[in-house]
């Protein structure tokens, strides 16, 4: 079962989603019960909904970039190095995701901000969960994965 764990410092994201941690749970449990790969672990997550300025200077400490962006991850484990441990231990914490309001709330329609939202929060748990897209197949792969996390979610 995967868990996430919000943290948000940023009261702007109130705007789009009054309550954030109940729109991932509702996701996330919606989740859970179509991918049940993970049924018997306990992954666990944190999302950070940050701003412009914070994931700006999270991406230049980290990944020694000066700008920001829309959504970084922070995987704890290598994609390898994660499956040896899904198969021995029960509970695993992934990594951090963190995501940039300022990038989805031109959307200003709801359903859109939230499809954005969405979007981006399951890009960056696939990522925790190993995979990149540095390669075109890497990316199809990714995608792949992207879409059908995204049809669980409903």
């Amino acid at each position: 079962m995967i868990t996430i764990n919000i943290i948000s410092n940023n009261t702007s994201w109130k705007r789009y989603i009054k309550n954030p941690n109940i729109f991932i749970r509702q996701k996330i449990n919606n989740l859970n019960k179509n991918f049940k790969k993970y049924k018997n672990s306990k992954i666990f997550c944190t999302l950070l909904l940050s701003g412009e300025a914070e994931i700006k200077k999270l991406n230049k400490k980290f990944r020694k970039r000066n700008k920001s962006t829309d959504v970084l991850s922070f995987p704890f484990y290598k994609k390898k190095e994660l499956q040896k441990k899904l198969k021995k231990e029960k509970e695993i914490y992934l990594g951090d995701i963190i995501i940039n309001l300022n990038k989805i709330k031109g959307k200003k329609d709801k359903l859109v901000f939230q499809s954005e939202f969405n979007k981006l929060w399951v890009h960056g748990l696939i990522h925790l969960f190993g995979y990149d897209h540095k390669k075109d197949k890497d990316f199809y792969d990714m995608n792949k994965i992207e879409k059908k996390f995204l049809s669980y979610l409903n």
